[in-house]
């Protein structure tokens, strides 16, 4: 009985484990659906008398295939361009849609995105290291013929879509083989998808480094 009893234990345990995360993505991906099918689907509703599952969906789908489309031509960059300069001055839409469209832009492929390399650092504190992405650099002018290389470091402090800008010697930051969409997917799975090795690409940190 002990063993029928430990063997039925494991099965569900595993059973659990195996469906929890099916479960949660196929009702994400619901609401996900109802949530863009209930945009546009009440409006065809009250036009057509009737509801038809899904055209809310297929009609918003359709909307930001037709936006894309206007954004690569000349005609639709400008009238773009205009509706940017009106959302800048809105108080509060300013600081909304600088954000949002600063993480677009970073996580855009086709602009070159700001992210150019995922790095690792020693933050915030020595001993403790972050991942980050690097993003720009810069030359600081420390004294009168002196200088200091820089680069500025993206560090995620919430998931993706909050964090800090810090700016580091290059040669304190670490460059692990890892492509930026690689990054990513750590930094949003909270780090459970972390290689179980992590090899640097083109930057071997030494004592004589620091």
């Amino acid at each position: 009985m002990g063993g029928i009893r430990a063997s039925f234990k494991g099965f569900f345990i595993t059973g659990l484990l195996v469906s929890i995360p099916v479960v949660l993505t196929v009702f994400a991906l619901w609401w996900f659906f109802n949530a863009v099918d209930g945009l546009l689907g009440p409006l065809f509703t009250d036009l057509l008398g009737y509801r038809i599952p899904g055209l809310g969906f297929l009609s918003t789908f359709v909307i930001i295939f037709l936006v894309g489309v206007v954004a690569r031509n000349v005609v639709g960059r400008r009238l773009l361009s205009w509706a940017e300069l009106l959302f800048l001055r809105i108080p509060i839409a300013k600081t909304v849609y600088a954000a949002l469209k600063s993480l677009m832009d970073a996580l855009n492929p086709e602009k070159g995105g700001s992210f150019k390399r995922f790095v690792i650092v020693e933050y915030p504190r020595p001993g403790t290291y972050a991942f980050g992405f690097l993003t720009d650099q810069s030359t600081l002018e420390t004294g009168p013929g002196e200088e200091a290389h820089l680069v500025a470091v993206y560090v995620p402090t919430n998931h993706l879509y909050l964090g800090e800008t810090v700016l580091l010697p290059r040669r304190d930051v670490i460059f692990p083989d890892l492509t930026v969409e690689e990054g990513v997917r750590i930094v949003l799975s909270g780090g459970s998808v972390l290689p179980p090795r992590i090899r640097l690409k083109d930057y071997v940190r030494t004592p004589a480094a620091r």
